[in-house]
Formats: C-alpha cells, sequence, structure tokens
C-alpha cells in the first residue's frame, strides 16, 4: 500500500519536491491511482495540473481516463517541455502515459521537483515486448516513491505484470484497450510469444 508523503504546511516552510511513479501493466489500476492521489491534493486546496500526452486520445482529448471511467481534467501536451511552462505555480504536476514521452521526461520531472513541486507520472514499464518502455525505467531510477500495480491474469487468475499483444503489429506504440492487449502473468506472457514464433516450416530458407 502507498503511504502518501506527508507534506508540510506550504505557507510556513520550503516547499519540498519529488517524484513519484506508478507503473505496471495495462489494465492494473495506473491511472486510477493517479487520479486517487491528484484528487486527494486537491481536496487538500494544493494547486494540481495534470498533463497527458497529445497522442493518447483513446477515452478523451483532454480528460485523463482509467479503464473504470475515473476521470480528471488534463492538459494534453505534444513534448515533454510544454509542461515546464504550464507547470508553473504548481504545487501538484500529474503526469498520465508517461511512457508516450521521450527521454526528456526524466529532466522535466527533475527539474519540477527541484523547484519543489510533487511530481507523480504513470505509465507502462515495460512494452508489449517485455521491454523495458520509454523514459519510465529511467524515472523509476531518480523517483523518491516507486508503487508497481499489478492485473489479473486473463488466462489463469494469478498477477498480472506483462501487456501482451493480441493484434499482428509490430509497432512499439499501438493504442488500444481490451481489442488489442491482455493482462499476462510472466508465464503466460511467455507461452503466448512462444507461441507466436514461426515454426521451421514456416521460415523463410536462407539464401545460397
Amino acid at each position: 500500500m502507498f503511504i502518501e508523503p506527508r507534506v508540510g504546511n506550504r505557507h510556513n516552510a520550503p516547499r519540498r519536491g519529488w517524484i513519484e511513479v506508478v507503473c505496471g501493466s495495462m489494465f492494473s489500476g495506473k491511472t486510477e491511482e493517479l487520479i486517487r492521489r491528484l484528487t486527494r491534493a486537491r481536496i487538500a486546496r494544493q494547486r494540481v495540473e495534470i498533463f497527458k500526452p497529445a497522442i493518447d486520445t483513446r477515452y478523451h482529448a483532454e480528460d485523463v481516463v482509467s479503464h473504470n471511467a475515473a476521470r480528471i481534467r488534463s492538459t494534453p501536451v505534444a513534448i515533454a517541455s510544454e509542461i515546464l511552462l504550464l507547470a508553473a505555480g504548481s504545487d501538484v504536476v500529474g503526469i498520465d502515459e508517461g511512457q508516450f514521452f521521450d527521454s526528456s521526461l526524466v529532466n522535466v520531472c527533475e527539474q519540477l521537483a527541484n523547484n519543489g513541486i510533487r511530481v507523480i507520472v504513470a505509465g507502462l514499464d515495460m512494452d508489449y515486448l517485455g521491454r523495458p518502455f520509454g523514459p519510465i525505467p529511467a524515472l523509476l531510477a531518480t523517483a523518491e516513491y516507486v508503487t508497481k500495480v499489478h492485473a489479473v491474469c486473463v488466462c489463469c487468475g494469478e498477477i498480472a505484470s506483462y501487456s501482451y499483444r493480441i493484434a499482428a503489429s509490430a509497432s512499439q506504440v499501438l493504442l488500444g484497450e481490451t481489442d488489442l492487449y491482455e493482462a499476462r502473468c510472466r508465464p503466460c506472457f511467455l507461452e503466448g510469444m512462444q507461441a507466436k514464433e514461426p515454426t521451421p516450416e514456416a521460415r523463410p530458407a536462407a539464401a545460397h
């Protein structure tokens, strides 16, 4: 369980910033947890700004929306550097789908935290091949707080930490939901990946 960091009285003490990362597979509740933390910050009358990559329009062009339909208004940005300008004067900055930004997101989060802002980033830690995804691994290394959430494997019901792609596409970025992805545990993910490998008979013959 994530314990909310203690936040001092921002009117009587120097502002202290830090980075929190919520990561995991698809359908693990990353965005839901992000929304929960941001909502609590707003209840505490903190100045909150939320951002998401402009390419993510699956549920809404502007709102950050979780799979269970929880939502919060956000500002879509094309590149991470835009966040620095738009987040001026904030106490808390939330960033959803962090894996879709380039590596500059790490420096942006560092600058925000150094300026006394609490930064909360949610994103996939692995892509559909089980490889580290975008800037999330570097953020995990630099964050003060890391929370890895899990889904339920659709094949066996165990804890799932992999996003298995059921669509035939080799693109690392492919926006989709249950029509394109399944949450799977390690054994079921490996089984599915092995099933996708061509048999010796199907492989093209080597040139002589």
